[in-house]
């Protein structure tokens, strides 16, 4: 009971630390970029990285976390196809409009049940594919207007969709097969994340945006949001680790739409953005979506759990039985002596009441 509470209770956190690290950032780098001007994203996303990888640095030689080293094939991979995955997500939104980056973002999720189901054998139950369509519609309905398709565009939205989607399920797989923490795997990754954005986002950032990132004037400002962008960027890499790690890739987008919802209601609020009963409906439906799911999965997971419960008691039992000579004696020693067979019986049914 203690384990199955602790486990809710870092889960439940986790959630809430993803969401209000992810609103956070995403209203100071709405400020930075909109209001200051630094509009090179996939740099700042590399500065992000390096001071997280710094920031746990610290963390480990003060030893709140052991160092776990394992398979470095396995984390340069990972690493790297992660710093490619935020690249290509950043060319997608520069090379196609809001509205069909918008539908870049929903096709991560049916693309992720997809990889799962297939290489994974993982299965998703009819409750929760249809709480995922009611939440992919209502974020749909919230989000997307225009939808202009252009070939270049629609090729880099594939491959950002296909490489965030094997992304995250490594996040998650890795943490289980190799049995290491999120901040373990985080700590690892980070430097080949940020190694492969900082070489290639003046680049990116460049051909996005026609400036150059090393060119740009930094006024006392524009640095004061850059290094508080950073450091709030700490607590959102940390959390999404460790989102995908406790629950699954598929959850994590779930909480991705649910901080969409957020940030235009704040950005309503805050910064007095457009806002239309379009939004508001299209963010009660997600809503619902994302109860719907919120329900099926818990269910699912305790109904599951029952079931290991009962078949571990069920082998413990079956243990016993094998285990016990004076059943073995009583069912297959061949015992003829009345007196001896009741003295066994006698035994049988003390035991089964001390049981």
């Amino acid at each position: 009971m203690g384990e199955g509470g602790g486990f809710q209770l870092g889960t439940v956190g986790a959630l809430s630390l993803s969401v209000v690290s992810s609103v956070s950032i995403v209203i100071c780098n709405k400020a930075l970029m909109s209001s200051l001007g630094f509009i090179f994203a996939t740099t700042l996303t590399s500065w992000h990285l390096l001071v997280t990888f710094c920031s746990l640095h610290v963390a480990l030689l003060m030893k709140l976390f052991e160092h776990k080293p394992f398979d470095r094939k396995a984390v340069m991979g990972f690493g790297v196809l992660n710093g490619i995955s935020i690249g290509l997500l950043n060319l997608s939104l520069g090379f196609n409009s809001v509205g069909f980056y918008q539908m870049t973002k929903l096709a991560i999720i049916p693309c992720t049940v997809f990889l799962e189901t297939v290489f994974l054998a993982k299965k998703f139950s009819r409750s929760i594919q249809l709480s995922l369509t009611i939440l992919l519609l209502g974020v749909g309905i919230a989000t997307v207007t225009d939808l202009q398709l252009n070939l270049l565009g629609s090729v880099l939205s594939l491959l950002a969709v296909v490489t965030t989607c094997i992304a995250q399920i490594m996040t998650n797989t890795i943490q289980k097969k190799f049995k290491v923490s999120s901040t373990q795997l985080l700590y690892q990754s980070a430097p080949y994340q940020a190694l492969t954005l900082f070489v290639s986002g003046p680049f990116l950032d460049g051909l996005l945006t026609n400036q150059n990132v090393f060119a740009f004037n930094y006024t006392p400002q524009v640095l004061i949001f850059i290094v508080l962008s950073c450091l709030i960027s700490v607590s959102v890499n940390f959390s999404t680790f460790l989102v995908i790690g406790k629950t699954s890739p598929v959850t994590y987008q779930v909480l991705g739409h649910l901080k969409t919802c957020l940030v235009l209601a704040f950005g309503y609020v805050l910064l007095h953005d457009p806002f239309s009963w379009r939004n508001i409906f299209g963010i009660l439906v997600a809503i619902v979506g994302m109860v719907f799911y919120s329900y099926f999965c818990t269910t699912e997971g305790q109904q599951k759990a029952r079931e290991a419960s009962s078949n571990v008691l069920q082998i413990s039992q079956v243990k016993d039985v094998e285990s016990d000579p004076l059943i073995r004696d009583e069912t297959g020693a061949g015992i003829n002596d009345d007196g001896a067979a009741q003295t066994a019986q006698v035994w049988s049914s003390n035991k089964d009441l001390h049981a």
